[in-house]
């Protein structure tokens, strides 16, 4: 399969026309409005060493175990509330936390980690299995029911190459769980080229619900739930009381005229689940 990137085109839509977006720093499809950044970033098994995850993007992540396992359980409840898998691979685990939480609930979860510190760190403070290595490069022993990806998929190199590779990993009828920064949020409309999830160092394609949708249902899954959640929904309760997790909450107010952290579309984070589907594999 030719990847996209190489030939300068879309690839949600293929189209070979596209113009500059938030002040140059993205590219944005003229036929079907899908946004990529315009300088592509490094390599992804060079950029994720130890000072991403503590200082560049996480700020000391590996300190923030409390902050981490909350989410953890909270998407796992997300993802539990649409399939029940009883295996699952997790694409990108960082520290691990999402696969312990699935692990203690009973599902057989093993994860693939690009990042060296990521992946030993997840292996020897939580004991859970991590294979080191590119996820679409690596082999595993046996399909699985489920291949979950959160926060990956704006990082990869080819998306549909990605997609493909989780395609091919899934039994029979599997599942696929992603989530991503949305830039169809609330967040991203008000601050343009400010956006934190911008991340232009870091984020190659900037996904919205529909841009999102389309890719998945073109390479060989049928979507079955879209949603978003605000990045209050991953607050812990006491810190919701904080003059940030406040300020959070009010804002989510302004534009939905409710404190629910989930939205269909304006929410911060936008989640997917697709099913895959049989027969020919789309190219």
């Amino acid at each position: 399969m030719t990847s996209l990137i190489d030939t300068c085109q879309c690839i949600v839509c293929g189209s070979d026309r596209h113009e500059p977006a938030l002040d140059g720093l993205l590219r944005r499809c003229a036929a079907c409005a899908f946004h990529w950044t315009a300088d592509r970033p490094g390599r992804i098994d060079t950029l994720y060493d130890e000072s991403y995850y503590e200082t560049e993007s996480y700020r000391q992540y590996f300190d923030r175990a409390e902050q981490w396992r909350y989410e953890a359980t909270r998407r796992l409840r997300w993802l539990l509330s649409a399939v029940r898998p009883r295996s699952l691979v997790e694409a990108g685990p960082a520290g691990g936390f999402f696969l312990e939480a699935a692990r203690q609930a009973g599902i057989d979860a093993t994860g693939v980690e690009v990042s060296e510190v990521a992946g030993r760190y997840a292996r020897e403070q939580l004991g859970v299995p991590v294979q080191q290595g590119v996820f679409e490069e690596v082999v595993l022993p046996a399909p699985v029911d489920a291949v979950c990806a959160f926060h990956v998929l704006e990082h990869v190199e080819d998306p549909a190459t990605f997609l493909h590779a989780a395609r091919d990993r899934l039994v029979t009828g599997g599942w696929l769980a992603l989530e991503v920064p949305n830039l169809g949020s609330v967040a991203a409309r008000r601050a343009g080229a400010s956006w934190v999830d911008l991340a232009p160092r870091y984020h190659h394609w900037h996904f919205d619900a529909d841009s999102l949708t389309r890719l998945v249902a073109g390479c060989g899954f049928a979507v079955t739930r879209v949603d978003t959640l605000f990045a209050t929904g991953y607050l812990r309760p006491r810190r919701l009381l904080t003059r940030w997790g406040a300020a959070g909450s009010w804002r989510v107010f302004r534009a939905t005229g409710s404190f629910r952290s989930s939205h269909p579309r304006l929410g911060d984070y936008l989640r997917l689940v697709a099913r895959r589907t049989e027969g020919a594999r789309h190219s």
